[in-house]
């Protein structure tokens, strides 16, 4: 794999970083940011656990900087660093039930939103609660992998390395999940009311 201007962009802050300059650190932490909100926002559903949670895990990843090895981009360590700490906080909270819907800043636009009037726009906001709704009620194995792949667009192979397993378990999972949200959903989807 070669590396990008990007990754050795990454990996000369991360060695800047490892020496005390919390400047570097900072820039690393504003490339991925983000992303790692969105990602945490995904699993609790709640803006203010996402803020925390993240808070943590830069924490995390500034005290861990020695165990870096650069076998991956710095963004895939740190993904990493807040899927598990997102999921080990899910578990002891047991979060499962009754979480919060998503505010207004973290729900994702639609692709037109203009299209359809009134009408199509209810249609569709009320397809997305359910689509949420249902995805929120997958065990959370079968969560986790759909959030990142389909909620956040990583590969199976990224997924596979956030999660830490194996690409395969990923691949099933999605299915699993599919399957799922499809049973859940078929009705809906299909004209009927559940």
């Amino acid at each position: 794999m070669t590396e990008t201007m990007d990754d050795a962009a990454d990996s000369a802050l991360v060695d800047k970083a490892r020496h005390g300059d919390r400047e570097a650190f900072a820039e690393l932490v504003r490339g991925c940011q983000a992303k790692v909100f969105m990602t945490i926002v995904s699993f609790t559903r709640n803006t203010q656990d996402a803020d925390d949670l993240m808070q943590d895990v830069f924490v995390q990843a500034y005290r861990r900087l020695d165990r870096f090895k650069g076998r991956s981009t710095f963004f895939t360590w740190v993904y990493r660093i807040a899927v598990n700490h997102t999921l080990n906080f899910l578990k002891r909270k047991k979060r499962e039930a009754g979480r919060r819907e998503l505010d207004e800043r973290t729900v994702r636009p639609a692709d037109n939103p203009a299209s359809g009037g009134p009408e199509a726009e209810a249609v569709r906001e009320e397809l997305e609660r359910r689509i949420r709704e249902a995805v929120d009620l997958l065990p959370l194995i079968y969560r986790a992998a759909f959030n990142l792949v389909a909620g956040q667009g990583l590969s199976h192979g990224l997924a596979a390395r956030a999660l830490g397993v194996t690409e395969n378990t990923v691949s099933w999972r999605m299915h699993r999940a599919r399957k799922m949200l499809q049973a859940k959903l078929g009705p809906y989807l299909q004209g009927g009311d559940p």
